[in-house]
């Protein structure tokens, strides 16, 4: 899930199906009902994942009181087909070669959509959303950095609708602001300032147990992403250079980025076994215990807040906003905008499309509501224009799996709704406040995203895969080496594997895709 919300939150993470049992099927008046036309109800089947959710007593992914409503309320009667989350490409790629493909496909990874669109599996609908379409024509329009995401071939492929800000979020930095006022520091804002705020905690004893035992920084899994992106140099992504797109992992912002993490690492002010802690089981109980200082992490860190307090209960732990490096303040990591990619099976007539395209406006303009908040006054009621749910657990099992038929929605968290949201608790109403600075803070600096997504090509993604492996051992050299590996050395080595596995190629028609791609890619 994009943001995991408390007790009283809209929707809980977890796969908990217990609660009360099924009320029945949402009332008519829980979103807009569909204007009554004088032809039948137009039949459309689309995907849905199938996460296992649904609990018997609702019935199944295609049968159960959110389909039946979606069937009395919207303009189009829906067939759902189901296919695994972990699986779905796989199902979705055996439905199209067997010709049972659903009319509506839709996924997550946008360079899979532009993969049906070359294969011709899907059509092109710009003619069928200025002909049929209303509300989204309209939101496009609002909305114009959407339209990148849905263009294949300079043709408009798919529907999608844009993030939530607390989805686009991806990440986060933490620091203990009891440690900073007790020893008379600030929040770091700089590349130098950071370095001597942790090596102060680490040599000022800032838990106060006249101990060396302190470790400055810590990280889970988002943690080495964090400090590349504080330099503009996310592994995976391509950046403009005059004019040419050249990979993240072999850029000299990169060699900079693993440079200033050796620093960390050889002055002792990261935690050395960080490379093996792979779940951030060390690196979580270093800070649930009081003994790190930085976490280099998520934006949304609940559990850990609260184990924190549960140990510590005096212990303040805010959101720290990047710091300036030599490539000036860059935006902590940021998912790309498209929530869910939806296209158009090319089996598609005429008569299907422009009932899937009126169902696609009437779920984006009003239909999603209920599908993500439950039903009125069953499910959540409203709070100072804040709906807040009643009862998480039936929440959870009436109603949390219908997020699934949600497929184009404007669906988003603001920070003041969190304290809302929250148990009426202290220490859940002391979160919410520090969960909406955290998203600020997440979302206030811009993340560097010079093309919109990656060349869809198959030379690249082969050579990624080989070369990423080779990439991470090389960096944990460098990082964990002492003298033995410079960051330059290093660097050296990943860009001559990088050659020698096909680079300069790759990066040949890495370029060419860009100038035959870039006028769509604004």
């Amino acid at each position: 899930m994009a943001a995991c919300l408390s007790v009283s939150a809209l929707a809980a993470c977890g796969t908990d199906q217990d609660g009360a049992a099924a009320t029945g099927a949402p009332s008519a008046g829980a979103a807009e009902t569909a204007p009554a036309t004088a032809k039948p109800k137009q039949e459309i089947s689309i995907s849905v994942y199938d996460r296992g959710e649904v609990n018997t007593s609702e019935g199944n992914y295609e049968n159960n009181r959110w389909t039946k409503w979606i069937n009395e309320n919207g303009p189009a009667t829906v067939k759902w087909v189901p296919v695994p989350r972990n699986e779905a490409q796989t199902k979705l790629n055996t439905l199209i070669a067997s010709g049972g493909a659903p009319d509506l496909i839709w996924e997550y990874d946008r360079n899979y959509i532009a993969q049906l669109a070359n294969q011709g599996a899907i059509q092109p609908i710009d003619q069928y959303i200025e002909k049929y379409s209303t509300t989204f024509k309209n939101y496009l329009k609002e909305n114009p950095e959407l339209k990148p995401y849905l263009m294949v071939n300079g043709k408009m492929y798919a529907f999608s609708s844009v993030r939530g800000q607390e989805a686009v979020a991806n990440a986060g930095m933490w620091i203990r602001q009891d440690w900073l006022d007790k020893l008379g520091l600030k929040a770091p804002t700089t590349t130098e300032e950071f370095l001597e705020v942790a090596r102060k905690f680490k040599t000022e004893d800032p838990d106060g147990n006249g101990k060396a035992d302190t470790v400055p920084i810590v990280f889970n899994a988002n943690g080495p992403t964090v400090m590349r992106n504080l330099f503009a140099s996310h592994w995976g992504q391509w950046y403009l250079e005059d004019g040419k797109l050249e990979f993240g992992r072999i850029s000299d912002r990169y060699m900079d980025s693993m440079d200033f993490q050796k620093q960390l690492y050889d002055q002792g002010l990261l935690d050395q076994e960080y490379i093996t802690d792979k779940n951030a089981q060390r690196a979580t109980q270093l800070w649930t215990t009081g003994k790190a200082g930085i976490f280099m992490g998520s934006w949304d860190m609940e559990n850990i807040f609260k184990d924190l307090k549960k140990n510590l209960p005096d212990a303040k732990m805010t959101a720290l906003e990047p710091f300036t490096t030599k490539y000036g303040k860059n935006g902590l990591l940021q998912s790309a905008i498209p929530n869910i990619v939806v296209a158009f099976n090319s089996k598609m007539k005429e008569e299907k499309i422009e009932a899937a395209v009126k169902f696609l406006d009437w779920m984006l303009d009003s239909g999603w509501k209920p599908l993500k908040y439950g039903e009125e006054n069953v499910h959540y009621k409203m709070v100072n224009g804040v709906p807040q749910t009643i009862d998480a657990d039936k929440y959870r099992k009436e109603a949390y799996y219908a997020r699934e038929y949600a497929v184009v929605s404007q669906y988003g968290l603001k920070p003041e709704w969190f304290s809302v949201m929250a148990a009426s608790d202290a220490v859940s109403q002391e979160y919410a406040k520090e969960k909406a600075n955290s998203l600020t803070v997440a979302m206030k600096n811009k993340f560097r995203r010079d093309i919109p997504y990656s060349p869809d090509l198959p030379e690249l993604s082969q050579l990624i895969a080989t070369f990423n492996p080779i990439a991470e051992q090389i960096e944990a050299k460098v990082v964990t080496g002492g003298a033995a590996m410079s960051a330059k050395a290093g660097m050296e080595e990943a860009r001559k594997e990088w050659n020698r596995l096909g680079g300069e190629n790759v990066n040949k028609l890495v370029n060419e895709w860009y100038q035959q791609n870039k006028d769509q890619l604004k």
